[in-house]
């Protein structure tokens, strides 16, 4: 059987094909642009236990998952007993979306830190990155058996996105809604979900909001030698 192909019209009528898609497209990016607005008008709520973790260097301190810097994006990531391909891989749906990630040196320079969590072992952890080609993502042992639930991600995947005031951890964003969740990786779309964004002068933020002109963050990701406007 010959593979369906889409039909063939004059060049007039895939003009018009394509204006009418385009202006569904435009509502849609508004409707976006108006989500992202809203997520940077979340209110927040202090995380009170004290999570621990294991990194590759031994015990971790939720803090510790920040890397310094004052935002974290954590995936919780299924690869633990009881998921397909255990004990030697993770769940199928989540090696395809830790596939999508890009490089996370711009996400670093607008002070955010991108890990996933699992409560499979390190030594399991380790291996797997490897043979996936994830060893620049961070992946963390869960340690305390609570914060999978307290964190909205017993059953199915979920992106926490949390702020750091000195040693104090406050949750800001939760997303588990596939469609959206599928469309995230990129550089923007991970920013688009902490609370201050890509810090672009040109957003939509609540005031006081620290921010800077766009020609700013025009530059490539190794030329970024100073602390962006939530650090300073």
């Amino acid at each position: 059987m010959a593979t369906a192909m889409p039909p063939v019209v004059s060049t007039s009528e895939w003009r018009e094909a394509l204006r009418s898609l385009q202006e569904q497209e435009d509502a849609v990016a508004a409707r976006l642009d108006a989500l992202v607005a809203a997520r940077k008008r979340m209110p927040m709520t202090r995380v009170e236990a004290d999570y621990v973790f294991e990194g590759p260097d031994g015990p971790a301190s939720f803090l510790d998952l920040f890397e310094g810097r004052g935002q974290l994006l954590l995936y919780r990531f299924f690869f633990e007993e009881g998921v397909g391909g255990w004990p030697e891989a993770g769940c199928v749906g989540c090696s395809s979306w830790a596939d999508g990630v890009g490089d996370l040196a711009l996400v670093h320079a607008h002070d955010v830190t991108f890990a996933m969590a699992s409560p499979a072992p390190q030594h399991a952890l380790r291996g797997y990155a490897e043979r996936m080609g994830w060893t620049r993502l961070p992946w963390y042992t869960i340690r305390t058996d609570s914060f999978v639930e307290d964190m909205g991600a017993t059953e199915w995947f979920a992106l926490n996105a949390f702020l750091r005031d000195g040693d104090d951890v406050y949750r800001t964003y939760f997303l588990q809604q596939p469609t959206i969740v599928n469309h995230t990786g990129t550089v923007t779309s991970l920013l688009n979900l902490t609370p201050y964004g890509g810090q672009i002068e040109t957003e939509d933020v609540p005031d006081g909001w620290p921010q800077e002109e766009t020609s700013y963050w025009m530059r490539r990701h190794d030329e970024f030698h100073e602390p962006p406007p939530s650090a300073r």
